[in-house]
């Protein structure tokens, strides 16, 4: 399978695991459904497939159980970070079930979203809908007996597969944070664009100068995405990936982007440091002049 390149023998893999399994701890069906998923053969078997014909086939960057794992610890960070705001997950808010069964959907929808590029690129997120329908069919009766609540948490489930690329766009919050999680793995290559490997475009280019990716608590709003670059460059991901996900669906007044180059590039002057999404548009970012505030919540996740 393609390796995505990356100056660092960093396992990232098994760091985004340990931060799932950080974040399930006190949340039983949503753990147990951890292992089911992750010890099953057809699923494990369904991500190598999907990331067979993503990176053999179309020549495109990982899209098998590296990403869903690195995607899966994003969206389950960006979950906690909304404790307490006044964006209540959607199963909570309509009484279908408690913030564990939150996770469980938000973790399962993630872990499934990319299961239709087994079948082909195009429509991939359809295809990932109709084959996973039948897994949760299969593993959802272990952890509910009540078949009501079993089909209002496939129903969320579904919905946010379905959404997962913002078009159309996600209706839940749930939804949302899966479209959101899905484009922040974005470093050093591994973003959401297909690029041929060894080519210069601005795909790849962009993708490359994506140094690190941080979700943390915000000043002014329950999540901040902060995006270090190696060169402007990478504002090509942010703008054109990262952002429209940001704002298609009920978390747009939830999530503060901000990227900044990290100034290894050897330039005297850069003719953009950083930028921010403010509204639907992106302004310019002096960090210099406004640093994030010290202290001010754990940094959940660092890459």
């Amino acid at each position: 399978m393609k390796k995505i390149p990356c100056d660092t023998d960093f396992d990232l893999e098994a760091h985004s695991e340990t931060i799932i399994l950080d974040h399930l701890k006190e949340r039983p069906r949503a753990g147990k459904m951890w292992e089911l998923i992750t010890g099953d053969p057809e699923i494990v078997t369904g991500w190598q497939m999907a990331n067979f014909v993503a990176a053999q086939k179309l020549g495109m960057n990982d899209h098998g159980r590296t990403h869903v794992t690195v995607a899966t610890a994003s969206a389950l960070t960006l979950l906690d970070l909304l404790e307490g705001s006044a964006f209540v997950p959607d199963i909570v808010a309509g009484g279908f079930g408690d913030r564990d069964d939150a996770a469980l959907v938000v973790m399962t929808a993630m872990l499934f979203h990319d299961l239709g590029n087994m079948v082909h690129r195009e429509d991939h997120a359809d295809l990932s809908v109709v084959l996973a329908q039948p897994v949760l069919d299969r593993l959802l009766p272990r952890i509910y007996e009540d078949p009501e609540k079993r089909t209002a948490i496939r129903a969320f489930i579904l919905s946010a597969i379905y959404s997962h690329h913002g078009v159309p766009k996600p209706l839940t919050v749930e939804a949302a944070i899966v479209c959101i999680a899905d484009s922040t793995d974005m470093t050093k290559g591994r973003g959401r664009v297909a690029f041929e490997s060894g080519s210069i475009t601005i795909h790849s280019v962009s993708a490359l100068s994506i140094e690190r990716v941080e979700i943390q608590k915000g000043r002014e709003k329950p999540i901040e995405l902060l995006i270090h670059m190696s060169s402007p460059a990478g504002i090509f991901q942010v703008q054109e990936i990262l952002a429209p996900k940001v704002l298609a669906g009920p978390l747009a007044g939830a999530v503060d982007v901000i990227a900044v180059t990290d100034g290894k590039t050897g330039e005297k002057r850069e003719i953009v440091s950083g930028i921010r999404l403010q509204g639907a548009k992106f302004v310019p970012y002096d960090r210099n002049a406004k640093k994030p505030a010290a202290g001010r919540g754990k940094t959940h996740k660092r890459y």
